[in-house]
């Protein structure tokens, strides 16, 4: 009544992937029993060589990804979960004049409604109970001079879209029980497996700020749609 291990079986179609199958296996065994410490992951991982695929529709995928990335407007990419919505928007952050800047990752449905307000713009001393004394710097402070990747956008709630729209438009927001405003410098990356537009239509997402995050829309294919890959 224990999960003990796995057992995993693969086909190969010569013994030289195999071969480097297990290799690759034995090495990745190796540094999980020298690195037992955890690793710290900072800026991005990923740039478009990273992106595998030679399918017509990820190439055009990757061509307008990275002409979005010689601009500075915001983008949202669509799709659904697991296609790889994160992978472009750091590619894209790693093609851009941006590049050299942070880049700052927020899951806009892992995080309570309550506590997102003050992880996006931060929040000052005694706004409350259990507020560090220091205050703390949220996601946009510390995106400044770079890149605000929002993911699951879509599942911001309307009174957060409204504050969130404020520093779509004006650069600017103010931290939690906060009485200053601060100008802020940033690129912000959408992302959503949603259909905004429906959403709009139906009272569930604000026309406002939908017309502020698509300025370049990039949807990404799923793997069924390019099978070649």
């Amino acid at each position: 009544n224990k999960l003990a291990g796995a057992v995993c079986k693969s086909i190969f179609n010569n013994l030289d992937e195999a071969k480097d199958f297990t290799f690759r296996l034995q090495n990745l065994d190796n540094r999980q029993i020298k690195n037992s410490t955890l690793k710290s992951i900072k800026g991005c991982r990923f740039c478009f060589e990273d992106i595998v695929g030679n399918s017509s529709a990820i190439l055009n995928t990757k061509t307008k990804a990275l002409r979005a990335a010689e601009g500075d407007s915001t983008i949202l990419i669509t799709g659904e979960s697991g296609t790889g919505k994160e992978l472009f928007a750091q590619a894209i952050h790693m093609a851009s004049l941006r590049k050299n800047g942070p880049f700052i990752r927020v899951n806009c449905a892992g995080i309570p409604e309550n506590l997102l307000e003050s992880e996006l713009f931060g929040y000052d001393y005694g706004s409350f109970t259990g507020a560090r004394k220091e205050g703390k710097p949220g996601k946009f402070e510390l995106a400044h001079n770079g890149t605000v990747f929002l993911d699951e956008v879509g599942d911001m709630s309307i009174g957060m879209q409204a504050k969130l729209l404020r520093v779509t438009q004006e650069n600017e927001f103010e931290r939690v029980g906060g009485m200053v405003t601060y100008e802020v410098d940033v690129r912000i990356i959408a992302a959503t497996n949603k259909d905004l537009w429906k959403m709009v239509k139906v009272g569930q997402f604000r026309e406002d700020l939908y017309y502020r995050l698509d300025v370049v829309n990039i949807p990404i294919p799923p793997l069924r749609e390019r099978l070649e890959d």
